[in-house]
C-alpha cells in the first residue's frame, strides 16, 4: 500500500471576503503521484483548534489536484470578517474508486476580509433601486441624551469626537470597525419637511446647515446598505473634507459619488445651493472630523425618544432579505 506524506507548513494567500488560495508542501514523490486533494474548512468556534471527526473520508471539498497554490473560491459560501480554520489531506484514487489517503494536515487559521469595491458597487446597485424620490433638507442632525452633549462640554472642548464606527450592518462593510467619524442624520418628514419629531437616540438634537458638511470641498462615499429584519432600510454614507485622513481610508475601498448626481445625498449649486435625500430609505451619514457644538446649535425636541426598536447601534443585518443582500455574504 502506497503511504503519502502528511501535508505540511500549510499556507493561506490572496485572502478576500469569500475566496483565499492554499498551498503546502509534500516530497516530490507525492506530488507526482497525488491524484486529488480534500479540503476541510469550518468557521472557528470558542478556540477549538481541531473539530475535524473524520480523519480518513473527505468531509467538505473534493477537487482534483492542480499546481499550488489552488484557488478556493465559490465551494463554500464564505461570510467576510469571520475566522476559519481550514486542514488539507491529499489522496490517490484507485482504480475501484476509493482513494488512498494521507493524513490530515495541522489545522490552520485565518480571517477572510472586507468587501472589495464590486461587492460595494452590487450593494450601491441594489441601494438604487429603493431610493425612491429626492425631498429637499436644510440641516444635518445629531440627536444624543443631555449626559452625552454635557460630556461635549466639560470634557472635549465642545467638540463632538469621532466614534469608531460599530459593527451594525453588513458584516463586509469597510468601515465597521475602522473608521471614526460623528454620525448624523438628515432625513426629513414628508408632510413638514423637518426632521422628524422623535429619535431613538435621545431628546436632545444638535442641527447644523447642510452646506456646511456638504459641499464642492468634501467627498460622498457609499458604504453599505442593510435592514434589521424591518421595512425600513438603511443607506450608509461617508462624508469627508477632500484630502483629509478619512478621505484617503475611504478613497479607492468605497464607490466614489459625485454629490451633484447620485440617488441618496444631492448638492444643488447655485448663488443659494439647496440639498435633497433619499425619500424611501434611512440615511446615515458618518462625518469624518469632529464637530464644534458652536457651529450649529441645540434644542429639545418634541416628540417621544423611547423609540428603541429603530436604534441601530450593534444591529445584525437581516440574511434573508432579498432587497439588500448579495451573494458573497451578509
Amino acid at each position: 500500500m502506497v503511504v503519502l506524506s502528511t501535508p505540511h507548513n500549510i499556507q493561506i494567500s490572496d485572502v478576500t471576503c469569500d475566496s483565499f488560495r492554499v498551498a503546502w508542501e509534500m516530497t516530490p514523490e507525492d506530488t507526482a503521484r497525488v491524484t486529488h486533494y480534500f479540503i476541510d474548512l469550518s468557521r472557528k468556534e470558542g478556540g477549538e483548534q481541531n473539530r475535524f471527526k473524520h480523519r480518513d473520508v473527505p468531509t467538505k471539498l473534493v477537487a482534483k489536484a492542480v499546481p499550488l497554490p489552488m484557488a478556493v473560491r465559490g465551494h463554500w459560501f464564505l461570510s467576510p470578517r469571520t475566522d476559519y480554520c481550514v486542514a488539507v489531506q491529499t489522496a490517490i484514487r484507485q482504480p475501484d474508486g476509493d482513494y488512498q489517503v494521507s493524513e490530515w494536515s495541522q489545522v490552520v487559521e485565518f480571517c477572510t476580509g472586507d468587501y472589495a469595491m464590486d461587492h460595494l458597487q452590487q450593494l450601491f446597485d441594489k441601494a438604487q433601486g429603493a431610493a425612491g424620490r429626492m425631498l429637499q433638507f436644510s440641516v444635518f442632525y445629531r440627536n444624543q441624551h443631555p449626559e452625552y452633549f454635557h460630556f461635549v462640554r466639560t470634557e472635549c472642548g465642545g467638540v463632538m469626537p469621532l466614534s469608531l464606527k460599530d459593527n451594525s450592518g453588513s458584516h463586509g462593510s469597510p468601515i465597521n470597525g475602522k473608521l471614526g467619524g460623528v454620525f448624523l442624520s438628515c432625513n426629513t418628514e414628508f408632510d413638514t419637511g423637518l426632521p422628524p419629531k422623535d429619535s431613538p437616540y435621545g431628546p436632545l438634537r444638535f442641527h447644523i446647515s447642510a452646506g456646511h458638511l456638504l459641499n464642492p470641498n468634501t467627498h460622498l462615499y457609499f458604504a453599505d446598505f442593510y435592514c434589521m429584519y424591518t421595512a425600513y432600510h438603511y443607506v450608509v454614507l461617508v462624508l469627508a473634507p477632500a484630502g483629509s485622513e478619512g478621505d484617503r481610508f475611504c478613497s479607492g475601498r468605497m464607490p466614489l459619488l459625485d454629490i451633484t448626481a447620485n440617488p441618496f445625498l444631492i448638492y444643488v449649486p447655485g448663488p443659494e445651493p439647496t440639498f435633497r435625500h433619499a425619500s424611501d430609505v434611512i440615511l446615515e451619514v458618518l462625518y469624518t472630523e469632529p464637530l464644534a457644538l458652536d457651529q450649529g446649535t441645540l434644542q429639545q425636541i418634541s416628540g417621544h425618544h423611547q423609540l428603541m426598536s429603530l436604534s441601530t447601534a450593534n444591529a445584525k443585518k437581516d440574511p434573508s432579505c432579498k432587497v439588500c443582500n448579495i451573494s458573497v455574504g451578509r
